[in-house]
């Protein structure tokens, strides 16, 4: 059990006194009806655009504001960050603005374009280091870094200043819905190490204790769950790393503190969700969301009865997503909708087989939309991976019934991971 000291709360004063120092230095996003997302979950849906902000990214808020309340002097010898991407990018910019001397931690598995873009936004500034697979790993580094070279760590989220940083959004929010005449009923915010929905919440429930706040994990890396079941933060043992600006293996003391004083609800949702909610975004708004930037919306999916004609702010956070990416979210979100299926069949090694397949197997509607297979010299059959995407989900079980027939051994990779990343 982890006991906080009462000081370790955030309060609605903290994240107003941070918004005086930003109010001059960052954009005031949008807060932007959405048609699309409101008709489809039957409730009044908001977007926060933090995915607007210079960085592309909240980030900007809470990493500006920790080096801006650093003492100059200690400012000016240096200062160190451990990020996955956006809050490296907000570091950056930062030191530019400034002329402080910067080095920035990154694991190795970060999208190249999150790291050319702290590269553009830091310029001479900047010096990035790629450490570890993992968040965690990169962070570890950061520090032995620090306090070898003496210099300021700047924390991405268990610091009070960078949560309140965080929590100035809320402020624009809630007051560009208060001059719009609207009552926030709910506000989703991801959840990656717990820096921005602590900064939300606080000023959230300083101010209008009644909107609920929820935040959101994705459903391979829920750190904060975690932390709220065992009482205190808690290392995963494993972890998925798709949504890599939320992929953190364990939350802050701070931030766990915050969450549970403040948070109503914390929820977890399939990284396949997620994908969904990028490429409705996408494909529907023209925006372009970054994983963890779209796990607000996504939590509308899991929450539909709760927020059925209530109205919802939905903070997208980030938008720094790396294009060559979409094939992936586009096959994470058909195999989470139940369109895209992948086996492993045992086929006859005579003419005709794949055409009895197609005729006999598929119904008219789905498609074959990979085959692979290498006639094997002296056999009667070898085996073929075969990825079928349905025309209507609802066909399954017949099209499961029939491979059955055709080849009683047949392998679903839906129940091999191992073998579906290897093949796939």
């Amino acid at each position: 059990m982890v006991v906080m000291q009462q000081s370790a709360l955030l309060t609605k004063t903290d994240v107003d006194k941070a918004y005086e120092v930003l109010r001059p230095i960052i954009r005031h996003t949008p807060l932007q009806y959405d048609v699309y997302l409101s008709q489809k979950y039957h409730c009044q849906v908001y977007l926060k655009r933090e995915d607007l902000q210079s960085v592309r990214s909240f980030k900007i808020r809470g990493a500006y504001y920790a080096i801006a309340d650093t003492p100059a002097e200690q400012r000016q010898r240096g200062v160190v960050c451990a990020s996955a991407g956006n809050h490296a990018q907000g570091v950056a910019w930062t030191c530019h603005q400034m002329q402080v001397p910067a080095t920035i931690f990154m694991p190795v598995t970060t999208p190249k374009q999150k790291v050319s873009q702290v590269s553009f936004f830091g310029g001479d500034d900047v010096t990035i280091k790629l450490v570890g697979d993992t968040f965690d790993a990169a962070a570890a580094a950061a520090e032995a870094f620090c306090k070898e070279n003496e210099q300021t760590f700047i924390a991405p989220f268990n610091d009070k200043r960078t949560m309140a940083g965080q929590g100035t959004l809320a402020i624009e929010t809630l007051a560009d819905a208060a001059k719009a005449g609207i009552n926030v009923d709910y506000m989703f915010a991801a959840i990656g190490g717990g820096g921005l929905i602590s900064g939300v919440a606080a000023y959230v429930k300083g101010t209008n204790p009644a909107t609920k706040v929820v935040g959101v994990e994705p459903a391979g890396a829920a750190s904060m769950k975690a932390a709220l079941a065992t009482g205190g933060p808690i290392a995963l043992s494993e972890m998925d790393k798709f949504v890599d600006g939320a992929a953190v293996k364990k939350v802050g003391a701070l931030t766990y503190a915050n969450v549970k004083e403040y948070v109503d609800d914390v929820i977890a949702v399939p990284e396949g969700q997620v994908c969904s909610a990028i490429l409705d975004l996408y494909s529907k708004e023209a925006i372009v969301a970054e994983p963890a930037g779209a796990l607000s919306v996504a939590a509308l999916a899991a929450q539909q009865e709760q927020i059925a004609g209530k109205t919802v702010v939905c903070v997208v956070s980030g938008g720094n997503n790396d294009i060559n990416r979409m094939q992936e979210i586009e096959e994470r979100s058909l195999i989470f909708e139940g369109y895209q299926h992948y086996f492993i069949v045992n086929f006859p090694q005579r003419p005709g087989a794949l055409r009895e397949v197609v005729n006999e197997i598929l119904s008219p509607d789905d498609d074959i939309t990979k085959f692979e297979y290498t006639k094997k010299v002296n056999r009667g059959e070898g085996p073929v991976l075969i990825g079928v995407r349905l025309g209507d989900r609802a066909t399954l079980p017949g099209l499961l019934e029939r491979l059955s027939q055709f080849d009683p051994r047949y392998i679903n990779l839906k129940d091999n991971q191992m073998l579906y990343t290897m093949m796939v």
